[in-house]
């Protein structure tokens, strides 16, 4: 019998674990700037402003704010370990339509959750508004614009849509390995240590 115990299972590759982190990390930032930034559209500031008072929307602002600059930095950070660490080969390689389409995915992933908060800072700073850290307020980076601001806002919420979207394909992707295929692919990006069998 192996004496090997709680370790990585030899046939599954997996992330670098800083890329696990980050991957899990922006995925809890994703769904809290979601569900502030859905308050904020659905309420609007006017119904934000009855129900909370003045100090409470602004604290759903600049969480929602802060939470996308937060979003962006860890993206920028995320793409560098990608190429620093580079993606682990697939124990079962997957059919070329899938591959294809995991790939897209992905790639659409690091493209729209970096230009998202990039364009909902320039949207804040274009309509006269601190793009805030925290407490702190960075640049805006462009003068005043209001009809620039509201352009950007709209942008910033179809890519927003664009988002969810991916989201739901990623998901039904992974449900796909983990019920159908039954590969482990999910493993590569799994924080949790697996006891080799034997």
């Amino acid at each position: 019998m192996s004496n090997v115990t709680a370790t990585e299972h030899p046939g599954m590759p997996r992330y670098a674990l800083v890329q696990r982190l980050l991957h899990w990390l922006i995925v809890v930032l994703v769904l809290l700037a979601f569900t502030f930034g859905g308050s904020i559209g659905y309420f609007e500031f006017g119904g934000l402003r009855e129900m909370f008072g003045a100090a409470g929307t602004d604290l759903i602002y600049t969480t929602h704010k802060t939470l996308g600059v937060l979003i962006l930095g860890f993206m920028v950070v995320r793409l560098l370990t990608r190429l620093t660490f580079g993606k682990p080969a697939y124990a079962t390689p997957l059919p070329a339509p899938q591959r294809v389409a995991s790939q897209l995915v992905h790639s659409l992933f690091y493209l729209l959750l970096i230009v998202m908060p990039v364009l909902g800072w320039l949207a804040t700073a274009a309509g006269g508004f601190p793009v805030s850290l925290f407490q702190l307020e960075l640049p805006g980076l462009i003068s005043r614009d209001d009809a620039l601001s509201e352009t950007l806002f709209l942008w910033h919420q179809y890519v927003g849509y664009a988002v969810i979207t991916l989201i739901v394909l990623h998901i039904a992707g992974a449900m796909h390995h983990w019920l159908i295929r039954r590969d482990e692919v999910m493993q590569r990006m799994s924080l949790a240590r697996r006891r080799a069998a034997g």
